[in-house]
């Protein structure tokens, strides 16, 4: 999370000193004047054109002639109109580090042979090439590879010798139509797994192998038909520990069931499974009646809940008594940590905890169209800070709705609602 906030404040900085342009909402661009000079700065002033080679959206319909190919250390070929890049593409690259290959939507082979001669390659980019169906069995020869994307891609599987790569570190397998990761412990050094969009099944057979992945970070659980029909599971896994986000997206069952189970839980004051999980965001999950499970992620900083049409309460006390009962831990404490909580279309939610949380961090709370919420779990104690507390709701009824705990904590709070419902 922090690199991700580096990079936002780097891009920040790029844009206000006019070296990125922002173009539209979700992109940035950078100028004609500035790529040169950026190009002409990496290819050391120009001295060693041909060690960054860039040639993007230029109808480009083969691998270009270049006279050095053993300086090329960088290669953008990005949006061309390449089809196939056959045998006799086969360049000699001891130097080549970072491949970009993306968004050739004509693309729909790779010969083995051209990864031949890469073995320093780090950084393999096939994303959005909507036509490429299959990797060759030799790109297993990139023992160095540590990123390969291949979002948008018409792979339904990977190439026999994959979990060869064992340096891999980051894999984006997102709107492919990959259908089975049971390859994937093999991956050891594996930090990055997205998979939202494809056909991977996220089984107990899948969580079994991801639990051998000690340094994973993002989970992304991102598929209708995965999750329509079981129960998920994910808690069992040690690996699970590790994880910092996840995004459950339309999945259809009734709970996310915490299940106590060796290694895991080895003594009765085994620390809580998700102690990293910082970020959680519940999308159309109609099946869904409550998230207790979320007792078991005492850190977490941002909660997202939208659009689940049955959901009743975040926290069962009914629940979570029988956790604590289950795990012998009576020191659980949920919403610690949190800073950010958001609840919109939410038609059945009536409750969120039944008291008052310590809530010591909480600084934003959002609720929009959770008619049947009217008690909100603060008291006058709630919140250290309330001078740094907002409320952003949707309607003054709703708020003039409220179920106040006391006189004292309507007093403290209102102030908070109407400063946000004014503006």
């Amino acid at each position: 999370q922090r690199a991700l906030n580096l990079g936002y404040a780097i891009f920040g900085t790029l844009v206000r000193a006019s070296l990125l342009e922002e173009e539209g909402s979700s992109y940035l661009k950078i100028h004609d004047v500035v790529r040169d000079m950026g190009l002409w700065i990496a290819s050391d002033l120009g001295k060693h054109k041909e060690r960054c080679i860039v040639q993007t959206d230029i109808g480009l319909s083969e691998i270009p002639k270049v006279k050095k190919w053993k300086d090329v250390r960088k290669m953008s070929l990005m949006g061309t109109s390449i089809e196939k890049i056959s045998e006799s593409s086969s360049p000699d690259c001891p130097e080549l580090t970072t491949l970009f290959l993306a968004s050739n939507e004509r693309l729909t082979t790779i010969s083995g042979d051209f990864f031949r001669s890469m073995p320093r390659l780090l950084v393999l980019n096939l994303s959005r090439c909507y036509n490429l169906n299959g990797l060759p069995e030799k790109i297993s020869r990139l023992s160095s590879l540590r990123c390969l994307g291949l979002a948008g891609t018409q792979m339904d599987r990977l190439p026999v010798g994959f979990q060869e790569l064992k340096m891999l570190i980051h894999l984006n397998l997102e709107f492919t139509k990959v259908v089975s990761c049971d390859w994937i412990s093999n991956l050891s050094r594996l930090r990055t797994l997205k998979l939202a969009g494809s056909q991977v099944w996220l089984d107990m057979s899948l969580m079994k192998e991801l639990q051998l992945l000690k340094h994973l970070e993002f989970g992304d659980v991102f598929n209708t038909l995965i999750l329509r029909t079981v129960s998920l599971q994910v808690f069992v896994l040690p690996a699970m520990d590790t994880l910092r986000r996840i995004n459950i997206w339309k999945y259809g069952g009734r709970e996310i069931e915490v299940v106590e189970k060796t290694p895991l839980n080895k003594s009765p004051t085994s620390p809580p499974c998700f102690s990293n999980l910082s970020y959680v965001q519940i999308r159309e999950c109609d099946g869904l009646k409550d998230l207790t499970w979320l007792l078991f992620a005492p850190n977490l900083t941002s909660l997202f809940v939208f659009e689940s049409k049955q959901l009743e309460e975040i926290i069962s006390k009914d629940k979570a008594a029988s956790v604590l009962e289950e795990t012998r831990n009576d020191t659980l404490v949920p919403f610690k940590n949190l800073e950010v909580i958001f609840l919109a279309d939410l038609p059945e939610l009536k409750s969120i905890f039944w008291s008052a949380p310590p809530f010591e961090r909480l600084k934003h709370f959002a609720v929009y169209t959770c008619v049947k919420l009217s008690k909100l779990p603060l008291d006058s104690k709630s919140i250290l800070k309330v001078e740094e507390f907002d409320f952003d709701c949707e309607e003054e009824e709703w708020i003039q709705g409220i179920e106040w705990e006391d006189e004292a904590t309507r007093n403290r709070f209102l102030p908070s609602f109407k400063r946000r419902a004014n503006r």
